[in-house]
């Protein structure tokens, strides 16, 4: 009389769960990867110890050419204040971080001080300029 198991192993290999595990890290360097925000536009920036962190609402770039780029989209000094606006519009307390190179002249970012100061006046909001630099070694 021969005994029988009842249960019998199987050979074969599930993979549903490996699929199941792919999807999963696929979505997680997804995820992840969105978060990574390099710059785009190379500057050198200028050294500080400060260490000031905001919500920033629009970024404008300054290059070693004296070119200015409002979210990565040149612009020329005439249209700087009406893109800002733009960008801005309907908020009250905005940040303008500003990233400029370090071998800018003062005037260039006194400009963009004094654009984001005009929408100020103009619609009696508190916008404030962030200039970004970077970490002191």
């Amino acid at each position: 009389m021969a005994i029988q198991t009842r249960n019998k192993r199987k050979a074969e290999f599930s993979m549903a769960s490996m699929s199941d595990l792919v999807f999963l890290l696929l979505i997680f360097f997804m995820l992840t990867s969105t978060l990574v925000a390099p710059n785009a536009i190379k500057l050198l920036l200028p050294n500080s110890n400060s260490k000031t962190m905001a919500k920033q609402t629009v970024t404008i770039y300054i290059n070693d050419k004296y070119q200015y780029f409002v979210d990565e989209n040149r612009v020329s000094e005439l249209q700087l204040q009406d893109r800002i606006d733009n960008k801005i519009a309907g908020q009250i307390d905005a940040s303008v971080v500003l990233r400029s190179d370090k071998s800018v002249p003062v005037q260039y970012v006194v400009n963009v001080i004094d654009a984001v100061n005009n929408i100020n006046k103009k619609y009696n909001t508190k916008h404030k300029v962030i200039l970004a630099t970077k970490p002191k070694r």
